[in-house]
């Protein structure tokens, strides 16, 4: 695995010249999009050149061969990931790839904007980008949308959007801020973008089943991908590349995937539930030292409930066995298997553009009619949905929403830099995890 190593000091030199040059760039792109009417090209830049950044840009240009044909006003002109071998791969395939072939001429990226680091995201969005797309692990995205919110550029995040209350809190400040500045913010929470879902939330929202008394979602399957550590590397480099299995990283399965099915509870509750009780652990996953193995769960089981007394349950797995990835809804008038599109035994709805495409022509659209669609408040109530499920499993205690927001739990490492040495400590054990008082 290749990858840059920078010294601290050259990181600290590199972090605050790249701010200086995000910062002049403000004035020169971003939101200043919404005056410069459907001619203007938008400047794409991707943060996070893994398989969903790459998916990611991949989507986006499909979305604007959608709107404009033969004509489309997109481009892609930075990228940036923590290692370089990423980042120039991304690119690579960008100008190469058969994925990638029928946009050739909307690629831009130069070896001049291709960057690499834990800065690299301050380079991207110096890089004269008008929209980034944010797909780094999912513990790095407060602090990359923070940058981006403040560098007045338009963003398309990943799910989950915050990985610990400290994260969640930074995200509803920026809600707010993103909205004055008119800062368009699309998450990857897909199924809102995606036809056959919107018909169904909408019939249910307009009481097709009478009044909702009881909801049930899950993502059960088997599993994911784990690198074996190289010699060569350090504790922060492995773990960067192993990040799913991180808790400071990716947030445990069910935030940064069960988010999903959560999400579409929350839309059609239009609400977020008030507290919860879980329990799980892990019983399948690789045994060994923490910080080789990684320190998240392996299955999960929540019983959330909103202010209105209807509850969610909730299951997730990485276990071999039978797969359920759903959502379904009771009421008081019938019931509906809403990932189907099924009320009373009745197709109601069917899809018909990608939904990962969709969401991005749903994007570009917003910027170009000067009516940012704003994402933010949504996917942080469903990421933070799963964060209070998942720390309510690890207390094996009810947790109530408002006392997990206030938490000082913040995860990410102090200082870190590519040479950090990271000492995890070992995944929950059920029942003895507690809620850290409120911040300060």
């Amino acid at each position: 695995m290749s990858s840059t190593n920078p010294s601290s000091a050259n990181n600290r030199r590199e972090f605050l010249k790249a701010s200086a040059l995000a910062g002049a760039a403000v004035s020169a792109s971003g939101a200043g999009l919404f005056a410069a009417g459907n001619d203007a090209v938008i400047k794409v830049g991707l943060i996070g050149c893994g398989g969903r950044g790459t998916g990611a840009v991949r989507d986006i240009l499909e979305a604007e061969s959608r709107i404009n044909g033969k004509n489309p006003k997109v481009e892609i002109v930075a990228v940036g990931d923590v290692f370089k071998n990423k980042a120039e791969g991304a690119v690579k395939a960008f100008k190469t790839g058969k994925n990638y072939a029928a946009f050739a001429n909307q690629i831009k990226v130069t070896p001049e904007t291709t960057f690499d680091g834990l800065d690299a995201y301050q380079k991207v969005l110096a890089a004269n980008t008008d929209l980034v797309i944010l797909a780094t692990p999912p513990g790095f995205r407060p602090l990359h949308l923070e940058a981006a919110v403040k560098a007045n550029k338009h963003v398309f995040c990943e799910k989950p959007v915050c990985v610990d209350a400290t994260g969640a809190r930074k995200c509803y400040e920026l809600v707010e801020e993103s909205k004055k500045k008119n800062i368009a913010i699309v998450a990857g929470t897909q199924r809102r973008h995606q036809k056959g879902y919107i018909e169904t939330v909408k019939k249910l929202q307009d009481g097709a089943i009478g009044d909702i008394v009881a909801t049930r979602c899950a993502w059960n399957g088997s599993g994911i991908w784990f690198h074996d550590r190289a010699a060569d590397v350090s504790d922060a480099q492995y773990q960067l590349n192993n990040w799913y299995h991180f808790l400071w990283l990716c947030g445990d399965h069910i935030v940064e995937q069960h988010v999903h099915n959560l999400d579409v509870i929350n839309w059609i509750m239009n609400d977020h539930p008030v507290k919860a009780i879980g329990m799980g652990g892990r019983a399948n996953r690789k045994v060994g030292d923490p910080n080789v193995v990684g320190n998240i769960w392996d299955h999960y089981a929540v019983e959330f409930e909103y202010k209105n007394g209807v509850k969610m349950y909730s299951y997730c797995r990485h276990i071999p066995g039978e797969t359920d990835v759903s959502e379904s809804v009771v009421g008081s008038k019938g019931k509906c298997k809403v990932s189907s599109y099924i009320i009373n035994g009745e197709e109601v709805a069917k899809d018909d553009i990608n939904a990962y495409v969709q969401e991005h022509i749903d994007l570009l659209n917003s910027i170009r009619a000067a009516k940012p669609l704003n994402e933010l408040k949504s996917v942080t109530d469903s990421t933070f949905t799963a964060i209070l499920g998942r720390n309510a499993s690890y207390a094996c205690r009810t947790l109530k929403w408002d006392d997990a927001l206030a938490a000082a739990d913040a995860t990410m490492p102090k200082d870190l830099t590519l040479q950090s040495a990271l000492q995890v400590t070992a995944a929950p054990t059920p029942g003895s995890w507690k809620l850290p008082p409120a911040a300060g």
